[in-house]
């Protein structure tokens, strides 16, 4: 019986490999064109990131950080206000980080909040920091994030 060997030959490796390249650098172009576009997406991800967290530090002390305590308490277990009691160790993000918005700048986060009445608002002012705007300026907040612009 001969024994025939299965794998990739060094050519099936090189032309995959170079596909591979040759698909990175059309979508690195492509981001690259449209930097305000990635922010924006970038704000979005981190807003529905800090949701998730926000939400399961209310599962587990049944209520969400106070306005004041703020998104620290997703990293510290807050010492002032109503103090949970059953404050995750570790914290409710990742990296033990809350992230800045893509232009460098803290998000906002209001409990109770605005267009949230029985939850919470996370926001940032876009671009230029400052509220209102459109395009690159305009506010995105978890109450907008699937409106089309």
């Amino acid at each position: 019986m001969i024994k025939k060997n299965t794998g990739f030959t060094l050519i099936e490796i090189l032309i995959v490999i170079t596909i591979l390249g040759i698909l990175a650098s059309l979508v690195a172009i492509n981001v690259m064109n449209r930097p305000g576009e990635a922010r924006r997406m970038k704000a979005k991800l981190d807003i529905r990131t800090l949701e998730n967290a926000l939400k399961l530090f209310k599962l587990d002390n049944g209520f969400y950080p106070s306005t004041e305590q703020g998104l620290k308490a997703l990293i510290e277990k807050p010492t002032i206000g109503r103090i949970p009691k059953h404050w995750r160790k570790g914290g409710y993000l990742e990296k033990g980080v809350v992230p800045k918005d893509p232009w460098g700048r803290d998000y906002y986060y209001m409990c109770p909040g605005i267009h949230n009445k029985d939850s919470f608002d996370i926001w940032t002012y876009g671009a230029d920091g400052e509220e209102g705007g459109e395009g690159e300026n305009a506010d995105i907040g978890n109450w907008n994030l699937n409106e089309e612009e």
